[in-house]
């Protein structure tokens, strides 16, 4: 790129690119439109193309280390809300989900269950980080959730993307976990970064984007063969996703605070003025 509109181009070819090929659309949209807006803030203070791309990568270095840090102060937000001997219930995989149980594993002691997380197995391995880390944790069937949750204090989820009136895309399965744990009165939290923020206002499942590629599929019904030994998969059928309403989402602890879902809108527009 030789002029500040190349740039911009090019930048906004990588954004496409880069959704069309990641699993988590939502939360790579979001993060990309933030990142663009937050370095391109400079440009028109700097009529100079070479120093503005000087400072667009030291605004890019920021935004990076910015949401790296941004898991530990969550961590430390969310941390009061897991006492000594609570039973919690988390699924699916997610690194800030993974990073809080690790902050408060430091200071007590409690049992967590994961999902399996079919289609993709993903709870294994998110069973499998926390051990490395020494933290024992029991992979329990999805469909194993109402069974376990009269034992659960708290269900803690990750998400993919957290839209404007608050509610969240996250992992198939999410939605009816979070639904049972209302149902019998267990706080269900959510923690993510705020470049997950999402501007999608969606008013039923068939309003968020799908997660997944070619590639993606054609791995999850590999791993649906191998294990069921059949093959009826269909994308379009068994979305990767689901959208868990407001209502059934007790706190959202974020690189921002500790909101409730109705806090989120607000928020959204400090991000994007």
């Amino acid at each position: 790129a030789g002029t500040v509109s190349e740039l911009s181009r090019d930048m906004k070819e990588v954004i496409s690119r880069l959704t069309k090929t990641d699993v988590a659309v939502a939360s790579v949209a979001s993060g990309c439109e933030l990142f663009l807006r937050f370095i391109t803030l400079t440009v028109l203070d700097t009529p100079d193309f070479v120093e503005c791309k000087e400072k667009l990568l030291e605004r890019g270095k920021l935004f990076v280390q910015r949401a790296s840090l941004s898991r530990q102060k969550i961590a430390k937000l969310g941390l009061p809300f897991i006492r000594d001997g609570a039973v919690i219930l988390t699924h699916s995989s997610s690194r800030v989900v993974l990073r809080l149980l690790e902050e408060a594993a430091a200071t007590r002691h409690f049992t967590i269950y994961i999902t399996e997380s079919q289609p993709d197995g993903s709870g294994y391995g998110m069973a499998e980080r926390l051990k490395e880390k020494g933290i024992p944790a029991t992979v329990i069937l999805d469909s194993a959730v109402g069974f376990v949750m009269d034992k659960v204090d708290l269900v803690v989820v990750g998400a993919e993307g957290v839209v404007e009136n608050g509610g969240i895309i996250n992992k198939i399965g999410t939605y009816p976990m979070a639904v049972m744990a209302k149902t019998v009165n267990k706080p269900c939290y959510c923690v993510a970064e705020s470049f997950k923020f999402v501007r999608l206002y969606p008013l039923s499942q068939d309003d968020i984007p799908r997660s997944g590629n070619a590639s993606s599929s054609s791995h999850v019904q590999c791993l649906i063969e191998s294990t069921c030994g059949h093959s009826h998969w269909s994308g379009d059928a068994h979305p990767l996703v689901d959208y868990t309403p407001p209502s059934y989402i007790t706190l959202l602890f974020t690189d921002l605070g500790v909101l409730t879902p109705s806090a989120v809108s607000d928020e959204l527009i400090k991000l994007y003025l």
